[in-house]
Formats: structure tokens, sequence, C-alpha cells
């Protein structure tokens, strides 16, 4: 469940939509962001392919669209490069916190010719945006540390009382409450591809 985005640092308070002048004002303005279509598949494949080392990300992304207990419609999203091809990709799909829902953000993948331009940050508040017009109360993420704060990620362990399934380190085992409310506490459960007891 790694990432492959642009981790150059950013300010870490969330974007307002009012902030004229704000990075993630200008990220948005730059990147064109929007639900992932049937005709992206094929796309969004080639950009894991590119931005991992290997075919995981890719397979995952694949078996979690075939999981109907995991895909949510409308929370794969892209961001198409000025050609009009994506160059980024972030899915949300559906994990548990103890028996409540959650979504589980990853992967997170940007075209390596594009990454460190904000294409990565433009998809995945678009995606995060989306998730709370859905009804989503809660995401979470295993992550580079100094990158997913700057969407309002915190430590889900020692923030929030939600555990990761695994022993992973509390600083990049993150969440985020979408709608204000207080994040349920208890384990995570993800989707069974991710393969994660």
């Amino acid at each position: 469940m790694s990432s492959s985005t642009d981790d150059a640092p950013e300010p870490a308070a969330a974007a307002s939509p009012s902030a004229a002048a704000s990075p993630a004002t200008a990220a948005r303005l730059a990147w064109p962001t929007r639900p992932e279509s049937t005709e992206d598949i094929p796309a969004v494949r080639r950009i894991n392919l590119a931005a991992f080392d290997t075919a995981e990300e890719a397979d995952l992304v694949d078996a979690l669209r075939r999981d109907r207990s995991a895909w949510l419609p409308g929370l794969s999203y892209v961001a198409d490069a000025p050609d009009g091809t994506p160059a980024a990709h972030a899915l949300l799909t559906r994990c548990h916190v103890d028996d409540v829902p959650a979504v589980a953000l990853a992967p997170c993948t940007v075209l390596p010719a594009h990454q460190k331009s904000g294409a990565g940050s433009a998809v995945i508040r678009a995606l995060l945006d989306a998730a709370r017009a859905a009804g989503e109360r809660t995401a979470i993420v295993l992550g580079h540390p100094p990158y997913y704060p700057r969407f309002g990620f915190a430590p889900a362990a020692s923030r929030f009382g939600i555990l990761p399934p695994q022993p992973w380190p509390d600083e990049a085992f993150l969440a985020l409450s979408l709608d204000g409310s207080i994040p349920p506490r208890g384990t995570v459960r993800y989707a069974a591809p991710f393969g994660i007891d």
C-alpha cells in the first residue's frame, strides 16, 4: 500500500475551497480531476506500472475493481495532463474499523514525468472531496509521514485509537475524519485483495 506521488513538502493545513492563492487551488487549476471512466482503466494500469517497480499496485487496483464489497463507484479519480490523458490516479475502497465502514486510500500514483508537479495532491484532494460528498466519514492511509498530513491526516493509533492490522509505525498509519466527527476506535480491516490479515 505504498504511494508514488509528489512528495515535495507543502503546507500541512487542509486546503480551503475559498483560498484563491493557496497551493491546493493552484494544483486544482493546473490539474483537472474527475472520476475514472471505463475508458480510463488501461491508462490507470499504465500509471501504476510506470510509477512502481513491480506490477503489484496495478494488479491490486484491478483486483479491487473486481471486488464488489471493496469497490466504491465514483471513488476512483484521475488527474488529466494538458493533453487530456490521465497522469495521476488515487483510489478509495471500502475498509472497516472493527465493524464500522471507512475508506482506505491506496494506491495513489503519478506518472514519473509528472511527479512533484501537484498532480498527486490535486487528485487526492478531489477524491477526498468526493468521499465527503458521498457521505463517507473516515479515511485511512498507510503512507509517507511528511506527505499525507497536508490533507488533514493524523496518526491513527495515537490520535484516534484506530489500530493497524499489522505493527506499522504510528507516523505512517494515518486517519482523517471526513465529516468532522470523532472517528470510530478499533482495528482496521482491509478488503481481501490487499492480502492483509
